[in-house]
């Protein structure tokens, strides 16, 4: 493994530990960022830039965490990784009060919980744009944004699904109107009860399961319990790594009922106009994100247990955006 970056300042953390221990935020240790721009890297320069990097605290966003760090890390930039923080809210407080410079957000979280916007736009441009335009009164600037959307969906196993020639939500509907007994959901609890959740969803598609027809489970245990027959559909969110690795087929909100969760870099407005070749250095990530890229590197951390950072790594190695010196 390549040497640790000496552009890695976690001495600048320490020094700015009295506000980081305010938000619960620690510095990790050494990443081996000694990395060069690839041939498909944006030739910006970042030398002796001092970038902080945040991400909450579950795979998908330590994940994109590290992919940000070695871009930048590429284009000269002195890198403190403050990924993995714990929870949306203080991630969050961490962008707006300066203790971090950049991380991904989604449009749907920023959109209802910042943002305190009941109403979600079911087209991902509009809802994006909506959020850009809202958030600039809090100074921060969205860059654009992945196609990447994690968001809910059902999912079913392959095999099933093929067999009741199921690919939208509206079909899957139309099949448990005409046999009730194809309606076996496994959900999270919350799920259950939220009206984004279970309840709406029902509603917008014109069906109804009856208690007996749904089994609850903890976060995570869907998965499994749908892979191993104990329902025919569950709840699932659409990166999640573990639906490539137990084969499951993804079902199309046709309806567009759950809210859009596309990703995004979001800096604060005044680091941006001091070092705009950010955005260019960024874009080829934002392009590179989809749900399909997702849950092959969310698999190969959750599913194989790999690193996230050699996760991160190797995927810029192959699409050309670093180099190893």
């Amino acid at each position: 493994m390549p040497k640790p970056n000496t552009g890695l300042r976690l001495a600048a953390v320490a020094a700015a530990c009295g506000l980081l221990a305010g938000c619960g935020l620690e510095s990790n240790f050494a990443l081996p960022l000694d990395v060069l721009p690839g041939p498909e890297a944006v030739r910006a320069d970042l030398t002796d830039v001092r970038i902080v990097v945040g991400s909450k605290d579950f795979t998908e966003q330590i994940i994109i965490g590290h992919l940000t760090e070695f871009v930048l890390a590429a284009a000269g930039a002195d890198v403190v990784d403050l990924t993995n923080i714990q929870g949306s809210n203080s991630s969050r407080q961490a962008l707006l009060s300066g203790d971090i410079d950049v991380q991904w957000e989604y449009t749907g979280t920023a959109w209802v919980s910042y943002l305190a916007r009941s109403t979600p736009i079911p087209d991902e441009r509009e809802q994006f744009e909506a959020v850009r335009e809202a958030d600039r009164a809090n100074g921060l600037e969205w860059l654009d944004y992945a196609e990447l959307n994690n968001t809910y969906a059902f999912a079913m196993r392959k095999p099933v699904a093929e067999e009741l020639g199921i690919k939208t939500t509206s079909q899957l509907a139309e099949v448990i109107r005409q046999d009730p007994g194809q309606g076996v959901f496994c959900l999270e609890t919350e799920f259950t009860s939220r009206d984004d959740g279970f309840p709406g969803v029902q509603k917008a598609y014109g069906f109804s399961v009856p208690p007996g027809n749904v089994k609850i489970f903890g976060a995570g245990a869907v998965y499994q319990a749908l892979a191993n027959g104990a329902c025919a559909i569950g709840e699932v969110t659409t990166t999640d790594g573990r639906n490539l690795a137990l084969d499951l087929a993804i079902i199309e909100d046709d309806r567009k009922f759950f809210p859009q969760y596309n990703v995004a870099p979001v800096i604060r407005t005044d680091f941006l106009a001091e070092h705009p070749q950010l955005r260019p250095i960024l874009q080829p990530l934002v392009e590179r994100l989809d749900n399909e890229t997702m849950q092959r590197l969310s698999a190969r951390v959750d599913v194989d247990g790999a690193d996230p950072v050699e996760v991160a790594r190797d995927f810029l190695l192959g699409e050309g955006l670093i180099t190893l010196p």
